[in-house]
């Protein structure tokens, strides 16, 4: 075991914390008459995995200032996520129903989040030199710049005061079409990569994002992916290009893996892959796939092994219900290490 993640290193999130509305069980929401109550927001949800892998994790966000604002920082502060940096104005918590597929009916989400208060935060609302100060990593979504332009406005800001501390910085591209389009998140996103370090997304968010689309007379997945993740790296200069790879069967029935690229040696690794069925949950697996990815780095792991943790804990969320990824260190390294696997621990 690497001993770097008992330093207690520090990464920053930033983005919007949701609350979020679900049916009962496999309800659609025309046969709902009450909801299930959680949080969770792509960035928060990397937080709380994060803190509970060992790290010092701190969100930043806007909240408003009422009893909602108040169960969201509860939420984040039992976890042990640092909300010391969280600015308590603006009119609103945004809110996303979440409808569970089941089988051959996919999952489906509806947001109510225009006007949130992190959609209307500004840099000046955040004193963004304190909140980088000792961090070691910085990690952001292409859900943040597309809430709005103030939103755009505070994640570049955000990025230039990591980078002038000299702060590792990530992106997860997560493109999500019911916020903004491709063109309008190719002109945002292709100005923020300079900032960044590492890159995370699957083929469809770097397409949608970037521009950057998969081969469609590639042999395999794998030679599509590694052409994909070259050409990001010849375009960007990324330290590591990677992303989870999901074939689904069915809502409730797919098979999760992961790619990795080394943007210098261009060494391109693709990890095991476990068949995820019943899932319990698909929310936040992608979210957990990062913040694994994160702390494999910071523990000191080589990239191979970085992916393979990243891919047991995401793969593990599966089976949580809820946007958090409430796991131990432990559980993810067993199940990588090829243990686990369902039986009961006595």
């Amino acid at each position: 075991m690497k001993e770097s993640h008992k330093k207690r290193k520090m990464i920053v999130t930033l983005g919007e914390i949701m609350l979020r509305l679900s049916p009962e069980g496999n309800k659609r929401i025309m046969q709902a008459d009450r909801f299930e109550v959680c949080f969770g927001g792509g960035e928060a949800n990397a937080a709380v995995l994060l803190s509970g892998l060992g790290f010092d994790s701190k969100f930043v966000t806007a909240i408003p200032d009422n009893a909602i604002g108040d169960r969201a920082v509860a939420e984040l502060r039992k976890y042990g996520v640092s909300t010391e940096h969280i600015s308590r104005k603006g009119p609103r918590l945004g809110i996303y129903y979440m409808e569970p597929g089941s089988s051959v009916r996919p999952s489906n989400v509806i947001y109510d989040r225009a006007g949130s208060s992190i959609a209307l935060a500004r840099p000046e609302d955040f004193d963004l030199d304190e909140i980088f100060d000792k961090a070691d990593w910085f990690h952001f979504t292409g859900i943040t710049p597309a809430l709005s332009e103030d939103a755009a406005l505070l994640t570049e800001a955000a990025l230039q005061a990591a980078k002038a501390k000299g702060v590792t910085v990530s992106v997860d591209l997560n493109y999500r079409k019911k916020l903004w389009t491709e063109e309008k998140a190719r002109e945002v996103m292709s100005r923020l990569m300079q900032y960044v370090d590492v890159c995370i997304g699957n083929e469809e968010d770097a397409e949608k994002v970037l521009g950057f689309a998969c081969r469609k007379d590639a042999a395999d997945p794998e030679e599509a992916y590694r052409d994909m993740f070259g050409r990001l790296c010849d375009a960007y200069g990324f330290r590591y290009v990677i992303s989870s790879f999901r074939q689904s069967r069915s809502a409730s029935d797919n098979d999760w893996s992961g790619f990795i690229m080394d943007g210098e040696t261009r060494e391109f690794f693709h990890s095991r892959t476990y068949r995820l069925t019943p899932i319990a949950d698909r929310i936040g697996g992608g979210d957990s796939f990062a913040a694994g990815c994160i702390c494999g780095f910071l523990d000191g792991r080589d990239m191979k092994e970085t992916l393979s943790f990243a891919v047991a804990a995401s793969a593990l969320k599966h089976t949580i219900p809820g946007d958090f990824d409430l796991i131990s260190r432990e559980e993810a390294e067993e199940l990588m290490t090829g243990g686990g696997l369902g039986r009961v621990k006595r």
